[in-house]
């Protein structure tokens, strides 16, 4: 149940960036500077927590495989996804306009779901959740939020119904925290370390696909500095977990 609660905590930051939107719209360059740091975050996340503990518990070709497959993956899902009209799920200007609703959620789960199964392998050993993928997972998910929200309304999606998205992807990240627990966390060392290795090829697919030039166009030069010190507190955190 913990691992269930903890996903739903770090995923309920889609759900916090949808309604700050909603409330007070935020400029581009503050959503995309946000974006820049979540993304450096996740980038230690993956580096530190993911693909290091990967390596410590299998072989080198174990990791291989596992970044390959993941990269892979999220690239063909990716690909489907786009054809299926949503490219631009995650844009703040409003090109969702012809993109299709289902295509729009099938995306936004692809990007959430392979951080939840880790953050609920990291509960297996019994050492309590890391702080440093709880705070990845939360400040990836904000401005990600943040940015396909704004780009929603202004194509002329129902406020109703881009918040209905995000209550979703919260729930179906939640049961991905909890299936990584119950399904990954109890197997072996090998097969959680490939797990993980999947995962990270996952997002570093996923960051330089959408957050990392999201962030750039409208965040400009300062965009570099922000992910280094998103990169900075994360290591800082992990450091001290």
């Amino acid at each position: 149940m913990s691992a269930l609660l903890w996903g739903l905590l770090a995923s309920s930051s889609l759900i916090v960036g949808a309604l700050l939107v909603m409330v007070r719209p935020l400029p581009q360059r503050v959503v995309a500077l946000v974006m820049a740091f979540g993304a450096g975050v996740l980038i230690s996340a993956v580096a530190y927590d993911l693909v290091q503990d990967a390596f410590e518990h299998s072989s080198g070709w174990v990791l291989l495989a596992g970044l390959t497959a993941g990269a892979v993956a999220f690239y063909a899902g990716d690909l489907l996804i786009d054809r299926l009209g949503g490219a631009d799920r995650k844009r703040s200007t409003g090109a969702q306009a012809g993109g299709a609703g289902a295509a729009i959620a099938f995306g936004t789960v692809l990007d959430g779901v392979p951080e939840s199964v880790v953050l609920g392998t990291t509960l297996a050993g019994g050492a309590g959740v890391s702080v440093a993928m709880l705070a990845a997972v939360f400040l990836s998910n904000l401005p990600e939020a943040m940015s396909a929200t704004a780009g929603l309304l202004k194509s002329g999606t129902p406020a109703r119904s881009v918040l209905l998205l995000w209550i979703g992807t919260t729930i179906v990240a939640g049961a991905a925290s909890w299936a990584g627990w119950y399904f990954v966390g109890s197997a072996g060392g090998e097969t959680v370390a490939l797990v993980q290795a999947f995962a990270a090829g996952a997002l570093l697919t996923m960051l330089t696909d959408t957050m990392v030039p999201e962030a750039y166009e409208f965040g400009g030069p300062s965009t570099g500095l922000v992910t280094v010190l998103g990169f900075s507190v994360a290591f800082g955190l992990s450091t001290l977990a």
